[in-house]
């Protein structure tokens, strides 16, 4: 599998790696845990036909520096924000997936980064998507899972990968995903960014969702094992009532893995790609 982010910015804790395709109006992408951008190599092209699209792996994520010692949701807004910046984008339409839905709402609501329009895809957003067991339990013992041994601990890794398909990852798709965190520093890179990513970050936003005035797109994969089709309707009820919502039948939590071509279909109705 080919994809390369071939450039660097320094963020002060770390590089990050992005990259930019096609030209038009701009479209960020965010991806999620335990993913990377690689999980839009299938849209991009598509997408890249009608915007500028930039993608980037936040850091210690992917091809980005994965000794930073804060990889917080917190901190990942603040590399978005200083991104738009650098790449002197304003104002650009966003899908956001999983974590990527915390990045996004915290610039929109809490920095004033203007967004066109924002597309959440099975995000984390509105109270409960910390509740998962796993989720608890590397928030609650970091230290038992830095202390695993490689072989389990990337047994546990690939499991929850897995987990976030319906239909099944590719293998390439999977060794990917592993590889940034069996890497030189990847394991531990893999429980601090869990450790450090709770809904400690989304507190502040729940009063504040009601209140978005861009357009919104909700996408769900219905057969999400993380977070169910009822945390999307959650979602939905916390936001402005014109949200749309887009059920994705036979997708996980991973839809760009799962159904590439009826997210593109989805997206484009709306109008994004």
């Amino acid at each position: 599998m080919q994809w390369a982010l071939p450039e660097r910015w320094d963020t002060g804790d770390g590089f990050i790696r992005w990259a930019s395709f096609g030209a038009g109006p701009p479209l960020v992408l965010l991806h999620g845990t335990p993913f990377s951008s690689t999980i839009w190599r299938d849209i991009v092209p598509a997408l890249a036909q009608r915007h500028t699209v930039y993608v980037w792996d936040m850091l210690g994520f992917g091809q980005s520096e994965s000794r930073a010692e804060d990889t917080s949701l917190t901190r990942q807004t603040e590399i978005l924000a200083a991104l738009l910046a650098h790449w002197g984008v304003h104002a650009p339409a966003v899908i956001a997936h999983d974590v990527g839905g915390v990045v996004a709402l915290r610039a929109m609501l809490l920095h004033g980064v203007e967004f066109s329009a924002l597309t959440l895809i099975n995000a984390a957003s509105v109270t409960g998507w910390g509740d998962g067991e796993f989720f608890r339990a590397v928030q609650g013992h970091p230290d038992v899972f830095t202390m695993l041994p490689p072989w389990a601990m990337d047994s546990l890794i690939e499991a929850k990968l897995r987990s976030a398909s319906h239909t099944g990852l590719r293998a390439d798709a999977l060794r990917t995903y592993l590889a940034q965190w069996t890497r030189a520093g990847g394991r531990e890179a893999f429980v601090r960014q869990y450790a450090q990513g709770g809904e400690e970050h989304s507190e502040e936003l729940q009063p504040l969702l009601a209140d978005i005035t861009i357009p919104v797109h909700v996408i769900w994969g219905v057969e999400d094992a993380w977070l169910s089709v009822d945390y999307a309707r959650q979602l939905l009820a916390a936001l402005p009532l014109q949200t749309r919502l887009t059920l994705m039948p036979d997708a996980g939590h991973a839809v760009q893995e799962d159904q590439p071509g009826a997210l593109l279909v989805a997206l484009t109705e709306w109008r994004i790609a």
